[in-house]
């Protein structure tokens, strides 16, 4: 019993909406309720669509689906029980498990609600229950509710895809010609353009338009004083220490996954930096896992992935169809490829991914190095908890470590972990809303201790 209550002393309460005032109560007062709005008005604006594919039953398929996701509102504004999913999906059952699960963590005398609950569980939980609504009213069940805002984020950020794209072109004319400092000045450079690409969050400003104007890579210098953590020469060291020599003697990179955030504009600087990373040399396959509905507005399905590189590879300008053509390449060749799994829209911590998710932990543990993009993947490696800032992140991992692995976040929530002595302190003082406005990030690695 004493070491129970030790335990639990060492791991802090889950962040929840439960706190008046706190970043997770606003998000679930009034952030949730308008991205539900949202998804509403856009099922009703397609309903003409719906009309001229399906006939009377698109129609009422569409009546049927905005009655459930209005009922939905109406819970969560009213901070009702939460319910047990019911559409017979391969992961139902592993939702109303966690639902138990909550259950027997709070007791028996209130049940598992929007705001008594872990934010982390209830965000994720919102967003399958949009996913319920859809697939229970057939033939719209395919219906991406969050297309229109990530096509017009992409469209939007088309500048700032060409500076990427003729950058790299530049760079992959020049490649033989540089030494491995100037190599690695490249990476840093990249692996901050993919960093920032994080702040282009749809779920963040509730769908209101997020894109990028500006040169990315113009704008690096200027960002730099704005990384909090950066752990970029030991992410640079994971990859060039996976180098081996072949049966040829010729040197063999290993693979990189990564797990991806948001499409439209970050999805592109994510792409730029695997193709860097092949072309340099650092990694011989790439793997991307992104999610399998649509999860969070703009995170990345396998449908935004594969239309990415289309519309790459047909824009009207060289370099960027250049560019798509050779992504298309790496697609087709098997050096590039497109994962997902039912465990990267549960609400579970990366800690229990080994419990419950074994089959995607022994994937990720053929890495020799795992990107880990963006706010929502920050908040479950590290549990979403009220950790101290100076916790090493290693600790708050609670375990995590099927490989190298690295962070590559802007705060958008109010949780992070591995700062220096009083530099949180001064972050509070300088700028209150530090830890939720996108202006500041972090690049933070861990390396499991592997067994000799």
């Amino acid at each position: 019993m004493a070491a129970n209550q030790a335990l639990r002393q060492l791991v802090p309460p889950s962040l929840s909406a439960k706190v008046e005032g706190s970043f997770a109560y606003l998000t679930v007062r009034d952030r949730l309720p308008t991205i539900l709005t949202r998804v509403i008005d856009t099922i009703h604006r397609n309903k003409n669509k719906f009309f001229e594919e399906f006939g009377e039953e698109g129609v009422q398929a569409e009546k049927r689906t905005i009655g459930f996701l209005s009922k939905l509102r109406n819970e969560l504004l009213t901070d009702k029980p939460v319910l047990v999913l019911c559409d017979g999906l391969e992961d139902t059952d592993s939702w109303n498990q966690y639902l138990q699960r909550q259950q027997r963590l709070l007791g028996e005398r209130d049940p598992v609600s929007w705001f008594k609950s872990p934010w982390l569980y209830i965000e994720c939980y919102m967003y399958r229950r949009i996913q319920e609504a859809i697939w229970l009213n057939p033939p719209i069940s395919d219906f991406d509710v969050f297309n229109e805002s990530k096509t017009q984020s992409f469209f939007e950020s088309q500048q700032a895809v060409i500076s990427l794209c003729t950058y790299l072109q530049g760079f992959n004319r020049n490649m033989d010609d540089l030494s491995e400092t100037q190599l690695m000045e490249q990476f840093h450079k990249l692996l901050q353009v993919s960093l920032w690409g994080n702040r282009c969050d749809l779920s963040i400003s509730a769908g209101m338009e997020n894109s990028q104007k500006a040169s990315p890579i113009d704008s690096l210098s200027d960002l730099k004083s704005f990384i909090l953590v950066d752990d970029s020469n030991m992410v640079w060291s994971a990859l060039t220490s996976a180098q081996r020599p072949g049966e040829d003697g010729k040197i063999t990179p290993g693979r990189v996954d990564i797990v991806l955030d948001n499409a439209g504009f970050e999805l592109v600087t994510d792409l730029v930096l695997a193709n860097f990373l092949v072309s340099a040399g650092l990694a011989r396959e790439v793997r991307f896992h992104g999610k399998s509905i649509p999860w969070f507005v703009s995170d990345v399905t396998s449908h935004d992935f594969q239309w990415t590189i289309r519309q790459t590879l047909a824009a009207n300008h060289k370099w960027m169809s250049k560019t798509g053509v050779q992504w298309q390449s790496y697609v087709r060749e098997g050096v590039w490829s497109y994962h997902d799994h039912p465990f990267w829209t549960m609400p579970h911590e990366y800690c229990d991914m080994a419990g419950d998710a074994p089959d995607l932990y022994a994937t990720l543990q053929g890495a020799d190095l795992i990107l880990f993009k963006g706010d929502l993947n920050y908040r479950k490696l590290t549990g979403d908890r009220e950790w101290d800032h100076m916790v090493p992140f290693d600790r708050a991992l609670r375990g995590f470590g099927p490989a190298p692995l690295c962070s590559l976040r802007t705060l958008k929530a109010n949780i992070q972990v591995g700062l220096q002595p009083g530099q949180g302190e001064n972050l509070n003082t300088q700028d209150p809303s530090w830890m939720t406005s996108g202006k500041y990030a972090v690049v933070q690695f861990s390396s499991p201790h592997r067994e000799q």
